[in-house]
């Protein structure tokens, strides 16, 4: 292998969208109780319930909200019971982020948008292309604004 295809393999493992390496449990179970203790501290009553999922060198946080109160009457305009509208939306989830890891403190993020339906590769809010899971969480939270 020359020179250059060597630094051409290595940018790319680098590259933060499309490299990436699995994550280890012990790693997916602090991330977890990081992510979960971060919200606690920083969103407690913006969500009924996270959830922080794996997939080889992936991590997607999504949230569960309970309906705002009074929004039972867009059941009327879908033709559900208030029942089946509340049921619906507490067990719909919010996607926030999908995370990449490259180590524990060194994550790619992905932000979620609705009008794409897919995750979105960007840079965190300082202008790096890693950061940590609770500030990829806080870029994810502007689905839990009221």
């Amino acid at each position: 292998m020359s020179r250059g295809q060597a630094n051409r393999r290595r940018q790319r493992a680098l590259a933060p969208h499309t490299g990436g390496k699995p994550i280890p449990e012990a790693v997916q179970n602090a991330v977890r109780m990081r992510v979960l203790n971060h919200a606690r501290e920083k969103y407690t009553g913006k969500y009924r319930k996270i959830d922080v999922r794996f997939d080889d060198d992936l991590c997607f946080i999504d949230a569960f909200r309970n309906p705002e109160p009074g929004s039972e009457c867009v059941a009327a305009l879908t033709s559900e019971t208030r029942e089946q509208y509340v049921e619906r939306i507490r067990s719909t989830p919010v996607h926030l982020v999908r995370l990449g890891y490259f180590d524990e403190d060194r994550w790619s993020l992905s932000f979620y948008t609705y009008s794409h339906e897919r995750y979105e590769p960007c840079s965190y809010p300082n202008g790096e292309e890693f950061g940590t899971v609770e500030q990829a969480f806080d870029v994810g939270a502007v689905y839990l604004a009221d």
